[in-house]
């Protein structure tokens, strides 16, 4: 049998079938190899060819297509930054739960995505990030710098305490390629400019100002005898039952452990006491000081070691020359070695001083020279001591020794120190004892109440808008709407509300959001048809009163027609002027400017049915001599910023519809 089909298909008809079919086998095979889904990929990028940018994206020319994917660890590491950085923003206003939604992780997963476009657009546009650019944001991140300079020692240092650590070959390659998946939008945002004419218009409206003249009419009472139907009252609930919902509740049951309420601990007695001043006596010892001066020889950054040995040989002179003039002179004035610093000393904040640094204790200054200056005997002057700014020649002129406070002067101090400790220290042992009757009994209180001696207390219902006690606290509301601690009703994890003040908390009952009966709105849905009704008849009357405005009629022959004061003139009023209401002052400058010898009128109906009618007499364009140059030029940066930063956003936008983005949502 297995000789007959060797024989049927070792023909060359055969052999062209099988080869036809090859073809597509093959093709297809490598595309799925190209696409590596599963659990490892969160988003896919795919966009044409660099050498084909029409190419269809059809099978099989669609394996030719570039590929990008965002791994599932690059996004949840993306994810964990964001929420570091929010939680770090928002303190305890902090949403865990509404973080963790997937609205939220689409748009961490977006900005990944984004950066993969960009990345891609950039290799079809072929550029490239070149040395100097990855340099000069290197060497531009303010945490590799000393006074405002980059500083390799700090850079190599900032590499190495990273966790993991990182070597300077990693940082730039992880630069290199921050850089190339942001650079076509970074080109594109950073070109955008304003014109001298756009400022100019823009400075024109920003800083105009507009005379007004306005009367307030009061809001009419609300009609409570018109007849207001079953029919009337279910559409107007039927349409609005948004504003008739119950917000989500849940009912609690706590135990609180706070340690200003709890027995205060007994007395330390005179040997804890004293323990305890042997412990931290560093705390009661007053530092050592020297009264220093220096001169400063400077050797630049980045200078060779030739330099280096330049400016020492400078500085064995100078330390010669102060020590032969200290002599003739006698060293205890000083005067020689001032005039030495005055004249030679590159550091310029002791310079016009003579050098002088003042009392110096021992963490004040760098290292080495610390280490030179408490080294040396007072009345003495160093040999060249080297530092990050070159070398220095250093002074001692005096020697304060520090003072040792006796148990005795500190006593009070520390038993109040004492006390506190062993009230934390009571505190964590009944905190600790409550954690274990929780872990041991997780669904209920009462064992743990009772292993720390107090009571259950209830509370509640509560809801998200709750704002007193306990149930205003973020951190005891975010516990308290969790899904955990609804569904499965344990006790949550200690919330601390203060130091050294916790609560334990359990949802006794929870109701969920949900829209009020309308029997038990009736009266709210009541009023609220009254009140739209009221509003209606504001704004019919604002209208008729504005066409008699614009039939010729003045603002103050409407006041005395309708019996109100005499209208109130406001000259000049800029923009978020606040005019009776925030509106009434967009309403001001959303009228056309009026004609000479012409005023603009324009009516304004508030939320509560208050008329306001204004007119603008007069206009006045903001003027560029107004704005000082320097605050005219920020302004203009940062509308060049603004509108570079949109047309970037339209741009990946555009970038995105020419590619297929596929995201495997169940990864997130």
């Amino acid at each position: 049998m297995l000789q007959k089909l060797r024989e049927k298909t070792s023909g060359w008809i055969a052999m062209t079938i099988l080869g036809l079919l090859i073809i597509p086998f093959a093709l297809f095979g490598l595309d799925q190899y190209m696409v590596q889904g599963g659990a490892s990929t969160a988003a896919t990028v795919k966009a044409p060819p660099t050498w084909w940018a029409s190419a269809p994206s059809f099978w099989p020319v669609s394996v030719l297509w570039r590929q990008e994917q965002v791994s599932v660890d690059e996004f949840r590491q993306r994810l964990e930054q964001v929420r570091q950085q929010q939680r770090a923003e928002q303190g305890e206003a902090f949403d865990a739960s509404e973080f963790a939604s997937l609205e939220n992780k689409r748009a961490v997963l977006d900005s990944l995505i984004d950066q993969k476009v960009q990345a891609m657009a950039a290799e079809q546009a072929g550029l490239v990030v070149s040395d100097a650019m990855v340099r000069e944001a290197i060497q531009a991140i303010p945490a590799f710098q000393v006074d405002g300079k980059f500083d390799l020692q700090r850079y190599q240092l900032a590499l190495a305490s990273q966790v993991p650590a990182q070597t300077p070959a990693q940082f730039d390659r992880l630069v290199r390629d921050g850089l190339q998946n942001t650079l076509v939008a970074s080109a594109v945002a950073e070109s955008n400019f304003v014109t001298a004419s756009e400022m100019e218009r823009l400075i024109r409206l920003m800083g105009e100002r507009r005379d007004v003249s306005l009367v307030v009419l009061p809001p009419a009472e609300v009609d409570t005898t018109a007849v207001i139907d079953d029919a009337q009252i279910k559409a107007w609930y039927d349409t609005h039952q948004a504003d008739y919902l119950a917000p989500e509740s849940v009912s609690l049951e706590y135990v609180e452990l706070d340690a200003s309420t709890m027995p205060a601990p007994p007395p330390a007695d005179e040997a804890a006491l004293r323990a305890r001043y042997e412990d931290e006596k560093a705390r009661y010892t007053e530092q050592g000081q020297r009264l220093a001066s220096h001169i400063l020889v400077r050797v630049e950054e980045g200078a060779d070691e030739a330099a280096w040995q330049a400016a020492k040989a400078e500085a064995d002179k100078l330390a010669a020359q102060a020590r032969a003039e200290g002599a003739d002179s006698g060293t205890e004035t000083w005067a020689s070695f001032a005039a030495l610093a005055t004249a030679h000393s590159d550091d310029i904040g002791s310079k016009a001083s003579g050098g002088d640094l003042g009392w110096i204790s021992k963490d004040m200054m760098p290292g080495p020279f610390s280490e030179a200056l408490f080294a040396m005997q007072p009345g003495t002057i160093s040999d060249p001591v080297r530092s990050d700014f070159g070398w220095h020649v250093i002074a001692l002129r005096e020697v304060k020794a520090g003072a040792q406070e006796s148990f005795e002067e500190v006593r009070e101090s520390l038993a109040l120190s004492q006390a506190e400790a062993d009230r934390e220290r009571a505190f964590n042992e009944v905190s600790s004892t409550v954690v274990d009757a929780v872990l041991q009994n997780p669904g209920a209180l009462a064992p743990a109440a009772a292993a720390a001696g107090v009571t259950v207390q209830t509370l509640g219902p509560i809801t998200a808008r709750s704002t007193e006690g306990l149930a205003g606290n973020p951190a005891v509301k975010r516990a308290a709407f969790s899904e955990a601690l609804i569904q499965d009703g344990i006790v949550s994890d200690p919330i601390e509300i203060a130091p050294n003040h916790n609560v334990w908390i359990r949802v006794t009952g929870h109701t969920p959001e949900r829209t009020q009966p309308l029997a038990q709105v009736r009266d709210q849905v009541i009023a609220a048809i009254r009140a739209d009704r009221a509003r209606e008849a504001a704004t019919k009357r604002a209208d008729a009163l504005l066409a008699q405005l614009g039939g010729g009629k003045t603002l103050a022959e409407l006041a005395t027609a309708e019996g109100l004061p005499a209208p109130q003139t406001v000259p000049e009023v800029p923009r978020g002027a606040p005019l009776v209401d925030p509106s009434v002052s967009e309403a001001v400058f959303s009228v056309e400017a009026p004609a000479a010898g012409k005023a603009s009128a324009g009516k304004q109906v508030l939320a509560d049915g208050t008329i306001v009618l204004f007119t603008v007499d007069r206009v006045v364009p903001g003027s560029a001599a107004d704005i000082p140059a320097p605050q005219r030029q920020m302004l203009q940066q940062q509308l060049a910023q603004i509108a570079g930063a949109a047309d970037a956003r339209a741009l990946v936008s555009s970038l995105r519809s020419a590619m297929e983005i596929e995201v495997v949502e169940d990864n997130l």
